[in-house]
């Protein structure tokens, strides 16, 4: 059974630091994208990375290009997103996605109705 679970959210102030973390297992990363997503209250669920596993390959939104950074460690089946410069506009429920022999690309990574399997999400709260 495939399950992703997030962890790293909490409240921060803008202008600050967060890592999300997304254990993996069921799966092996190898031939898998992983990514995020977010869904802040009122809006649409969007894309926010997402990562090839077999090359490292990775693409972000523009409203975070410079700011989050997306990383894999296949030894352990985790993946990060590294936050920084934190906005309130950043301020969401963070999905962690996989998605099963797939590429990260700026297509998939906008859209939801690609990604095979979702996490429980994680709160980010930031606060100006």
């Amino acid at each position: 059974e495939v399950q992703l679970v997030e962890s790293g959210g909490a409240s921060v102030q803008a202008g600050g630091s967060l890592r999300l973390s997304c254990a993996a297992s069921g799966f092996t990363f190898d031939d898998y994208a992983i990514g995020w997503f977010r869904q802040a209250p009122g809006k649409e669920r969007e894309g926010v990375s997402c990562i090839s596993s077999n090359d490292g390959r990775s693409h972000y939104v523009d409203s975070v290009k410079g700011r989050f950074t997306i990383y894999s460690d296949n030894v352990k089946n985790t993946i990060y997103l590294q936050m920084n410069s934190l906005k309130s506009e950043d301020t969401a429920v963070y999905y962690c996605v996989a998605l099963e022999e797939g590429d990260c690309n700026i297509v998939v990574v906008n859209t939801t109705s690609y990604w095979d399997y979702w996490g429980q999400g994680t709160q980010v709260t930031v606060s100006a």
